[in-house]
Order: C-alpha cells, then sequence, then structure tokens
C-alpha cells in the first residue's frame, strides 16, 4: 500500500507550512496505530516524491518527529517508529487539583504572561486559524514551595476574558469562562535540561 493511501494526503487550502502538516499526518498515524512500533518510514526521497516536497522539509518534518521520540533513526537501516507514550484522561485536574489531592499547597513563580497571534505550530496542534489571538503563560510551579515543574502553555484568546484572568490556577480559570478543557492526550518523552532551566528548578544541567 502506497504511504499516501496509508497516512492521507495534505488537506487542500490549510496554511500550514508543509513541514508541520506531513509531521501531523505521520502523528496522527501513530496516534490512530495506523502505523504501528517498529514500522519503516519511507526514505527522504520516497516521501519527497509521493508528496511533492522537497527533502529539505521531509528531513525537517521527520527530525522533529524524531526530537518528540515518535521515530527513531537507525544508522543504515531507516526510520521507524517508536511507538508513543500517551495518557488518556477521563477527567482532566489541573496541577493545583492534583497537589492538593496529594495534600500539598502549589504556587507559581510567574516568568511571562503575552499575547499574540497563534504561530504555525500552534496552530496546528490546537487547531486554530492562522492569526488567532492567543495568550501564552511561562511559569515555575511548585508543591509545598518545592520546585516541581515548568509550565508553558498557549490558550486562544477566545478561552478567557482577558490575560489577567489566570492567577494561580490555569484551570479555575478557564472552568471561570465557561471553557475547561474537558478531553485531552499527553505525549511523554525525556529531554536533557538546558542551563537555565535547570537552574530555575534548582537541579543539574543535563
Amino acid at each position: 500500500m502506497a504511504f499516501t493511501h496509508q497516512i492521507g494526503t495534505f488537506r487542500e487550502g490549510n496554511p500550514a507550512p508543509l513541514y508541520l502538516q506531513l509531521q501531523q499526518l505521520i502523528r496522527d498515524a501513530i496516534g490512530q496505530d495506523v502505523l504501528a512500533q517498529g514500522d519503516a518510514i519511507p526514505a527522504e526521497r520516497d516521501l519527497a516524491t509521493d508528496y511533492d516536497v522537497s527533502r529539505i522539509t521531509v528531513r525537517k518534518a521527520i527530525g522533529g518527529l524524531v526530537e518528540e521520540g515518535l521515530l527513531t533513526r537507525r544508522r543504515g537501516a531507516g526510520t521507524f517508529v517508536t511507538g508513543r507514550v500517551e495518557k488518556s484522561f477521563s477527567k482532566l485536574s489541573s496541577f493545583s487539583e492534583d497537589m492538593a489531592a496529594r495534600g500539598k499547597t502549589a504556587s507559581s513563580s510567574w516568568i511571562s504572561r503575552t499575547t499574540g497571534t497563534v504561530d504555525p505550530e500552534e496552530a496546528m496542534s490546537l487547531g486554530l486559524s492562522p492569526g488567532t489571538p492567543v495568550f501564552r503563560f511561562h511559569r515555575i510551579r511548585f508543591a509545598d514551595e518545592q520546585p516541581m515543574a515548568l509550565e508553558f502553555s498557549t490558550i486562544a484568546g477566545y478561552c478567557l476574558p482577558a490575560i489577567g484572568a489566570v492567577e494561580e490556577s490555569l484551570y479555575t480559570a478557564l472552568d471561570k469562562a465557561g471553557s475547561r478543557p474537558v478531553r485531552a492526550l499527553q505525549r511523554l518523552r525525556a529531554i536533557p535540561f538546558g542551563a537555565e532551566h535547570a537552574r530555575m528548578l534548582g537541579v543539574d544541567a543535563g
């Protein structure tokens, strides 16, 4: 079966960059078990021909999925599906709610709160149209004053009345605005901490 028949083709009129569109096709195919762990991905030249794009576009798309941990390159063998680490949620809970359930007090240290318009990658992930206003939040999350996580959130502007609506809990602000999420898909992957992020959490870099 041709790879385009297996995972689909570009959607006509989609303004997102071609490498992001190709990434999303492969990502969705893995998420829907169309591509299983160990399946081989066609060679760059074949993908470039099948999708009528440059090999640079294919290389960028595949490279991003390798960084996500969804694909792996094997020297002399090719590129293969590594599988997925995902968790489906029947009931979504916030960091603050999770910590409260563990008997801990959640708090935050804000790094930045900014407004802007959605970038191509965010548009693809969130299903937003180009030019959609968004709020971006970056903060350190603590449990009982112990740094636990760095949080980066991008929220469509229509989900909140203003950027200042988020005080401690993002979910509480979304709930008050009638926009609390009800479904989610979480992907986990391990990455080395850079020096700046390590400093924020008080851990060793790498």
